[in-house]
């Protein structure tokens, strides 16, 4: 009996990629998330769904550990990140909705760094940014200086960069903002072929509803707790709407955060 829990639970750490449970957070006496719970999977797409302020990257800085959270769990494939941080961060890339790209260095030099404190080898580094720069399809500006790219180029080298350690996780803040349909609906394109290719699972926060696609799975955030958690077409079922617009205004239409 007991082999066959260990076995169960380890099948259950493989199927999950990210647990978050009973996360709460404030930022001295005003509430910022309360008791947000749920679940990443290996190769699926999650859109995490809120508008400004309901909590994202407050969310995403307590995955990723800027943030030390006080209360709840937060596991990455098992590995607590309060407990196991280094575990954790190393399963996992991450592309912040702040650009944190070297400007005055090239497109390979702000690469090489990011490699290095992965630990890995130059000559590794080399071969795993010149795949992941051909995948963004912006290999020949790999030379060029940060600065001289447009904003949809250098959101290209944040994901090659966030994935040069090559993590089963890939946390994305808000990352087309500012950017145009073109440049939004390449990224949007790429990562989700990268969870059908790579298996890579998939956490992708932003306020526009159009960005959730039929084979998405969708969080809703709003003022810090979890409204809405299933597939889109679950989503829109159980608030009775025909469109993701409409469900997302019927989950956060007068909804107060706690006191």
């Amino acid at each position: 009996m007991a082999l066959a829990a260990t076995l169960a639970r380890d099948a259950n750490v493989l199927a999950t990629a990210l647990a978050v449970r009973d996360l709460s957070h404030a930022f001295g006496k005003r509430l910022v998330l309360s008791d947000v719970s749920f679940q990443v999977r290996p190769s699926e797409f999650t859109v995490l769904l809120g508008l400004n302020g309901a909590g994202k990257t407050t969310l995403f800085s307590l995955i990723t550990r800027l943030y030390d959270h006080r209360s709840g769990a937060i596991e990455v494939f098992g590995n607590p990140v309060k407990a196991k941080p280094s575990s954790a961060l190393a399963r996992m890339g991450v592309v912040f909705q702040q650009p944190t790209l070297d400007l005055d260095l090239t497109v390979e030099q702000n690469l090489y760094y990011h490699a290095s404190l992965h630990g890995l080898p130059r000559r590794e580094a080399g071969e795993r940014l010149t795949q992941e720069l051909a995948r963004v399809g912006i290999i020949e500006r790999r030379r060029d200086k940060v600065r001289h790219l447009s904003g949809g180029q250098r959101r290209r080298v944040e994901i090659a960069r966030a994935l040069l350690h090559s993590p089963s996780l890939l946390l994305l803040d808000e990352p087309t903002v500012g950017l145009d349909i073109a440049s939004r609906q390449f990224l949007l394109d790429h990562v989700r072929k990268l969870c059908r290719e790579d298996q890579l699972a998939v956490l992708w926060a932003t306020h526009l509803i159009d960005e959730v696609g039929e084979d998405s799975r969708v969080i809703v955030l709003h003022k810090g707790r979890v409204l809405g958690d299933g597939t889109a077409q679950e989503v829109r079922s159980a608030s009775g709407a025909n469109n993701m617009q409409a469900a997302f205004e019927h989950l956060t239409r007068d909804r107060e955060p706690r006191s």
